[in-house]
């Protein structure tokens, strides 16, 4: 009786598909009663570099450009003004030794001078973005030996108009440091403002750290991030948190390689080096491109923790970038970089009673970060890799087994570089392998089932720096636009289809500033009031907000929906809301009838709530003076019938939410 029934019910079925095809549908066959993977909450992240003002100008909500006169020209970003001039009225100071991380200050003398005869100006990153009523927060440490200097501060707007003021009297004095703070509110509106400070009275003045913040940083901390640009993140809901990079963690050579433990501690403490996308690309060198660490590795930890997402830090493994210098460290001389590595476990997981989870506590931070992952190196290839990524294997598991660490599969996915280390880390037993793809539209659409055979246990796969590119890789032309983001969309169901394989994804870079980047395409654009979801943005956060968490089988003809009749497809369950999800991506300039053939779902609820990303223009785009373009339509469908027809609309990804019947 058994065998009968499922019989027919197999005959059914037959009949079912074979109505739908003589009516020229397609039909998706969906086995919603038969998981075969969890989606990881990782599945779906953020990978954040500091390129394309990134950071300083970016993220890190700091206005003021070279606060510490630190950059190769001391004075780069700031503009002395002398009525009349008086010849060593101003100098810069170098302290060397006896202060390295941050050596140099400004010195001013003065002689009974009225307002206006001695001044500086800062013009921030491209300008700075100030708002009408806002309160803006200006702090510097000053040393004077005795009373006697005022300095009168100002923001001027781009006509040269005074749209913000404030005067601040050092009153300490003697030979040490001091710090003198001061708030006012802005009283107009602009996005190329700059900073002003007159001086007067008579005497010497020291300072340095010269810093102003918006009041209205993520969470309201002082000397936080800037929170438009955070919150885009926070909307995605991601379940990882890449950082610091990318290229900036290997460096030009060695000494210009990222150093966590100099991020860490008192802000006027943290070294500052040259960014390297400061001269990476002669079409868009960037001289005043700098790292000044207010954003450092505590900052990123606690940002993960905000916005509810998974650390993933990236150390150096040893090597510089290999496209620049190739530079190694011996391996008799790697020890320190392993420490490196296990001290950074400690000061995100170790008790306050250890040496580096007592500086995390003393950091404002007591509880363990619960650090997870932790990458090793950045692209990085060859034999030379391996034999490095080995020692901090063997270091690092013996003493932190739990850890999961990620590896690097170079810079492309193919080729011999690529077999070289994948084979080699399998072999090694590799927790993740780290795979990077920059391609064109195509080649997306055509690798959507670049994973349906990759081995089902063992190592995984983290798409770690993966986008689309509208042009060839690194040149200026490169554009967001809706075919690039219509191609990810559909490799995505690919990812998605084999998360028993692939555990975590995120698209490269994050940011980037309209008069700053090096690098194009971004996933969010920013000025410096302004920030813009991309078409790209969008697609990525309809994955990460609907990830699920089972995967189920969805086929056309048997088969993985790949590209067949430029349709592609996955299906998830998400328990927690008792929903099926069914992604799908129509790349044809026609509408698609698709007949849904739902197996183990039992009576589907015809209501369905859609989200829809769609437009008839491959070009579209997403931009500061147009941010709705391309974006999500929510709305609600009705699906009847045992086997319901879905029209995919022309050059669309849409996401169906079904729920059984009550």
């Amino acid at each position: 009786m058994k065998t009968n029934s499922t019989l027919l019910a197999a005959c059914m079925g037959l009949l079912l598909v074979n109505t739908a095809l003589a009516q020229g549908n397609k039909v998706l066959t969906i086995h919603a009663a038969e998981p075969i993977a969890d989606v990881q909450p990782t599945m779906y992240g953020v990978f954040f570099e500091d390129i394309n003002f990134g950071a300083d100008g970016g993220i890190y909500a700091e206005l003021i450009k070279n606060r510490s006169f630190e950059f190769a020209k001391p004075l780069m970003g700031w503009k002395v003004e002398q009525k009349p001039f008086n010849e060593g009225a101003v100098r810069v100071l170098n302290r060397q030794d006896a202060h390295a991380a941050n050596p140099r200050f400004i010195r001013f003398k003065l002689n009974n001078n009225p307002p206006g005869v001695l001044s500086i100006t800062n013009e921030g990153f491209r300008g700075m973005g100030i708002r009408q009523g806002l309160r803006y927060d200006f702090s510097c440490m000053y040393r004077q030996t005795s009373a006697g200097v005022v300095m009168h501060i100002s923001l001027i707007d781009a006509a040269g108009k005074e749209i913000g003021k404030t005067t601040v009297t050092p009153a300490a004095s003697g030979n040490d440091w001091h710090k003198a703070n001061a708030s006012f509110t802005a009283t107009a509106t602009d996005a190329k403002t700059q900073f002003k400070i007159e001086f007067s009275g008579s005497g010497t003045l020291d300072l340095d750290m010269i810093s102003l913040f918006p009041s209205d940083t993520w969470k309201g901390r002082p000397g936080g991030m800037r929170a438009d640009m955070i919150q885009l993140l926070a909307d995605m809901k991601p379940g990882f948190l890449r950082f610091p990079g990318g290229c900036i963690v290997e460096g030009i050579d060695l000494s210009n390689r990222y150093q966590w433990k100099k991020t860490i501690g008192p802000i006027e403490e943290r070294e500052l080096k040259m960014n390297r996308w400061n001269v990476e690309f002669s079409h868009r060198l960037t001289p005043d491109y700098f790292q000044t660490f207010g954003l450092g590795f505590f900052e990123y930890f606690q940002l993960a923790e905000d916005i509810g997402a998974t650390a993933l830090p990236i150390l150096n493994c040893g090597m510089a970038c290999q496209y620049n210098t190739a530079e190694l460290v011996p391996m008799e001389q790697l020890d320190p970089y392993v420490q490196d590595a296990l001290d950074l476990v400690e000061f995100a997981n170790g008790d306050i009673t250890t040496t580096w989870g007592k500086v995390r506590a003393d950091m404002g931070h007591p509880a363990p970060f619960h650090l997870q992952y932790l990458g090793i190196g950045n692209e990085n290839w060859g034999p030379q890799y391996l034999e490095r990524f080995a020692a901090f294997q063997k270091a690092i598991k013996t003493k932190y087994p739990a850890i999961q660490l990620v590896s690097s599969s170079g810079t492309d996915p193919d080729g011999e570089r690529f077999d070289l280390l994948n084979n080699g880390l399998r072999d090694m037993g590799a927790d993740v392998i780290d795979e990077h793809y920059y391609r064109r539209p195509d080649w997306f659409f055509q690798h959507a089932n670049r994973y349906d055979n990759y081995p089902r246990n063992g190592t995984k796969i983290f798409a770690g720096e993966y986008a689309a590119h509208s042009d060839k890789t690194a040149t200026i032309r490169d554009r967001n636009n809706w075919l690039t983001a219509l191609s990810e969309a559909a490799f995505l169901t690919g990812l998605e289809r084999n998360a028993g394989v692939v555990t975590m994804a995120s698209y490269a870079p994050l940011f980037a500033h309209v008069d700053g980047w090096q690098w194009t395409p971004d996933l969010i654009w920013v000025d410096n009031l302004r920030s813009v979801g991309t078409t790209d943005y969008q697609v990525q956060k309809m994955y990460s907000l609907y990830k699920g968490t089972k995967v189920v089988s969805i086929t056309m003809l048997g088969k993985a929906v790949a590209g067949q009749d430029s349709l592609y497809a996955s299906a998830v369950i998400d328990e927690r809301a008792n929903e099926l999800l069914i992604k799908i991506v129509n790349a044809l300039p026609t509408a698609q009838t698709i007949a849904l053939q739902l197996e183990g779902w039992g009576r589907m609820n015809p209501t369905v709530k859609q989200m829809l990303l769609q437009n008839d223009d491959l070009n579209a785009m997403n931009t500061l003076d147009n941010p709705t373009t391309v974006v999500p339509v929510e709305s609600t469908i009705t699906l009847t019938g045992k086997q319901p027809l879905f029209i995919a609309q022309p050059r669309s990804f849409t996401i169906l939410r079904m729920r059984k019947s009550n």
